[in-house]
């Protein structure tokens, strides 16, 4: 008895040694110091921070991760963890139908307002308006009434969701039918996509809520404070991540470090690279401790010295299938044939060939399984000229003129256009590179003016969306012809991705200016019934092995009609100071900061920082 009540003592005194622990340095007035300043440069430009459209851009998904938090997360084996969700309670009798219970751990937004069962609703509601464009829908098509919403189906609206708020801290989902697979549902949760949303917010500032600091509101461990010409500056810990200012005697209990730097050299790759390299000193001058995106010019060097994880993201072109060039699949395969993907990767450095269009971290029938690794190599990684030539010879096609549009911050997305535009040049083709950068905006309010950054890429990528069927305008129906895009997966579920390019699934809405209330399908206007009953079927059924060959079957048939063409598999390349420890990457090969510390760090602290 005195040896278990030794243990129960020693036990407690550990517990009580462990909650006391801090990382922070105590002041000379008993305060505590609130922790390292880290200066790095974690991305290229982002200028929304919506996570809803995040699935589109790389560098867009790098900031968002850090700025919200879901119900659950995935570790770097692809096993969902609990998150926002404390605990859950399957109902299979619900008087609903076949009911999830979820409760909520505690926790606020960054402006001190509790994260609600409510923000989970209006923010899948919001995914699944009609009027609303979202590549991720289909993470909610298990939802009860989730498809007929989306579709606009008559005496169904958005408010017969099966998701609703029990009450503050208990958010309620009912699913169309028993065979929901609620471990591949909570893996899905993982998706920025389907983190919680302020609807006070959105209405408030209507589509610019996520593109200034002063509107934002989020509630994962950092909160985006300084934005500058649209380039994000500084990240800081949220003092409300799940911390109690009243309570929480340390500012570092659930995350450590107190502020990422994040602006350094924006635009100047070359500078970056200088100011890691720099011996930390007195002198006057940044110092970078972490490098999260690698000069091109410099990958080569680094290859060795970087950390490199796999993405779930295929860099991609897509085609407007709408423009009379690339009406025929033959012409599309032709391209692609004719491009050597090895040499991508050459330029890239970080990054494999895509040998098709799911990328390396799908699973395929079960959380660790590989989709990749079940299917075969659907593209070929060496260029075929010959082949490509002899198919734009039987299509009839002798050549035409279009633009390949990239995004104007993005020095590699420029190299691989330059590239494939020579290629494709070499085919009869006149290509021109279209660099969409950005737009000034200011919108006045009495006398308050307020100025905003438009991406113009993210602009012309919803054009594609915004023809009504008849119009004539043929200069309107060209305006994009190929775009380059970073297709990252909503989840790591291959239907995630594959389902876009469905009609009903592709998240898109209906055109309610038609009058005819039609589904838009994919951006590229591709459409196919033989693809549709494919997804419809993998949808339908129960079976994840044979669901899995449904998906192998689509992913198949839609390179052979190419309304896309993969390029690459990306990945996450990033090196970090000797001083830095405690990173983890998550199954999207994203970096986690929540646990990395600096060692000695006040010894690195701005001036103007030290407490």
């Amino acid at each position: 008895m005195k040896k278990i009540i030794s243990l129960l003592l020693a036990a407690l005194m550990l517990a009580a040694v462990l909650s006391g622990c801090t990382t922070l340095k105590k002041l000379e007035d008993g305060t505590y110091d609130r922790g390292a300043v880290i200066e790095m440069y974690l991305s290229e430009e982002v200028y929304n921070f919506d996570p809803q459209i995040a699935v589109t851009d790389e560098n867009m998904l790098k900031v968002t991760s850090l700025l919200f938090e879901g119900l659950t997360r995935l570790d770097s084996n692809g096993k969902w963890t609990k998150a926002l969700m404390k605990d859950y309670e399957v109902r299979p009798n619900d008087r609903d139908g076949y009911s999830v219970l979820i409760t909520l751990n505690k926790t606020k937004w960054t402006d001190a307002r509790t994260v609600q069962a409510i923000d989970f609703v209006n923010s899948w509601k919001r995914i699944l308006d009609p009027n609303n464009s979202c590549e991720a829908a289909s993470l909610l098509y298990d939802l009860k009434n989730a498809r007929e919403i989306k579709r606009s189906d008559a005496g169904v609206t958005v408010d017969d969701l099966g998701v609703s708020a029990v009450d503050t801290y208990t958010l309620k989902v009912t699913f169309r039918n028993s065979d929901v697979d609620l471990d591949r549902f909570f893996r899905n949760c993982a998706s920025i996509a389907l983190v919680p949303l302020r609807e006070d917010i959105i209405a408030r500032y209507g589509d610019k809520w996520a593109m200034k600091t002063t509107s934002i509101c989020t509630n994962g461990p950092f909160a985006l404070r300084e934005m500058e010409n649209g380039h994000v500056v500084r990240l800081e810990r949220s003092g409300y991540y799940y911390r109690d200012p009243e309570k929480d005697k340390y500012y570092d209990k659930y995350v450590i470090p107190y502020k990422l730097i994040t602006d350094y050299g924006i635009g100047d790759a070359e500078k970056q690279v200088a100011a890691f390299e720099k011996e930390q000193s007195d002198d006057e001058g940044s110092k970078l401790f972490y490098l999260g995106s690698i000069a091109l010019s410099k990958r080569a060097e680094y290859k060795n010295r970087a950390t490199v994880v796999d993405m779930p993201v295929t860099q991609s072109y897509f085609f407007n299938t709408n423009n009379p060039i690339f009406s025929k699949a033959e012409v599309r395969r032709a391209l692609s044939l004719a491009i050597d993907r090895e040499k991508i990767v050459e330029i890239l450095t970080f990054a494999k060939p895509a040998v098709g269009y799911v990328p390396y971290g799908a699973v395929n029938d079960t959380a660790n399984s590989s989709f990749r690794g079940a299917g075969e190599d659907l593209i070929a990684t060496g260029a075929n000229v010959e082949e490509a030539k002899s198919l734009l010879s039987k299509a009839g096609v002798r050549g035409g003129s279009f633009s390949i549009t990239v995004r104007a911050n993005s020095e590699a997305d420029i190299a691989v256009a330059e590239y494939v535009a020579e290629v494709w040049s070499s085919l009869g083709f006149t290509v021109r590179i279209d660099k969409a950068g950005t737009e000034k905006l200011d919108i006045t309010d009495g006398d308050t003016v307020t100025t905003y950054y438009i991406d113009t890429f993210q602009e012309k990528y919803n054009q594609l969306l915004s023809k009504d069927e008849g119009e004539s305008d043929e200069e309107e129906a060209v305006a994009v012809d190929v775009i380059a895009v970073d297709v990252a997966m909503p989840s790591v579920d291959a239907f995630s991705i594959l389902s876009q390019f469905s009609t009903e699934f592709s998240g898109n809405g209906v055109n309610m200016q038609s009058g005819n209330y039609e589904l838009y399908g994919h951006v590229t206007g591709y459409s196919s019934d033989a693809y549709d009953e494919l997804i419809d079927k993998a949808y339908e059924e129960t079976n994840a092995a044979e669901r899995a060959k449904l998906l192998h079957e689509a992913e198949k048939l839609l390179l052979e009609d190419m309304p896309v063409c993969p390029l690459v598999f990306m990945q996450n390349a990033y090196v970090a100071n000797g001083v830095l420890s405690g990173f983890k990457t998550d199954r999207y090969g994203l970096v986690d900061f929540r646990k990395v510390k600096m060692k000695d760090y006040m010894k690195y602290k701005p001036a103007e920082d030290e407490e």
